[in-house]
């Protein structure tokens, strides 16, 4: 009985709620309907709030409430995980407002949301790209924020998953072989792209062993005139890699490709 009654007085609160949601969309008051919006925010009721300053942006344009309303638009669809969406409205503030009030937080916020919303590595990383394109702009404008730390962090793990993307890439390549072509080589340049590009990145010796490898399976696939060749380019990567990574993971795997390589390569 007692949750029968409890579920009655809070059907009879939820209707309530939408009667006066629904009063509020059609009012045309409009100061109103801004201290509805922001007590819905603060209610963390964001759909409602963005869906009043949606209307409330363009009426507000070009009064006091104009730079406010749209910092909350914005910050309504980032709290609601709308980040695409937060993300242009963002965008649209510190493009209107460079020096707003909201200039440095809305910044932070459009390349913080494109974070949260970047994908997968198996998954095309535009929105990746974006992500890191925004938190550099955010550390150009403000060096000196208390969120720059946090920016650059997320650049430096936005960076990794791109190094990812392209390791997974020459992983296949490799595990292609000969199939179709020289997909050995295709690894190389990946794996040895991925090194220019991020010189400092967690992957670096798996990219350096890939390399190595490819280039060993390209040679001992090799026709016999080219073997010599191809394997004094292996023991050259192979120098390169033990240089870098002496006590590393595949340094014995790598001493046994070097081992192997020499046999070939008498002088």
């Amino acid at each position: 009985m007692k949750k029968r009654i409890l579920y009655l007085f809070v059907s009879v609160l939820f209707l309530a709620s939408c009667s006066e949601y629904n009063k509020i969309l059609k009012s045309t008051d409009y100061d109103m309907k801004y201290e509805y919006a922001k007590k819905y925010f603060e209610q963390k009721k964001y759909a409602r709030a963005y869906t009043l300053l949606g209307e409330l942006v363009t009426i507000y344009k070009g009064t006091d409430k104009a730079e406010e309303s749209l910092y909350l638009l914005a910050r309504s669809h980032y709290m609601a995980k709308d980040y695409s969406t937060s993300g242009q409205y963002f965008t649209t503030y510190y493009t209107n407002y460079p020096k707003g009030q909201f200039a440095e937080l809305s910044r932070f916020y459009a390349g913080y949301g494109y974070y949260l919303d970047s994908p997968e590595p198996e998954l095309d990383q535009s929105g990746t790209y974006k992500a890191i394109d925004e938190m550099q702009m955010f550390l150009e404008y403000f060096p000196r924020s208390e969120k720059a730390k946090e920016a650059q962090d997320i650049i430096f793990a936005l960076q990794e998953k791109l190094v990812e993307k392209e390791w997974l890439n020459a992983q296949l390549y490799y595990n292609l072989g000969n199939y179709m072509g020289n997909n050995y080589d295709a690894a190389v340049i990946t794996a040895q792209n991925a090194l220019k590009d991020y010189p400092y990145t967690k992957r670096k010796e798996d990219l350096s062993m890939l390399i190595l490898k490819s280039k060993y399976q390209e040679a001992i696939q090799s026709v016999e005139e080219k073997k010599i060749e191809r394997f004094r380019d292996v023991i050259d990567e192979y120098y390169s890699f033990i240089n870098d990574f002496p006590d590393g993971a595949n340094a014995k795997d790598a001493k046994k490709i070097f081992n192997v390589a020499s046999k070939y390569v008498k002088d």
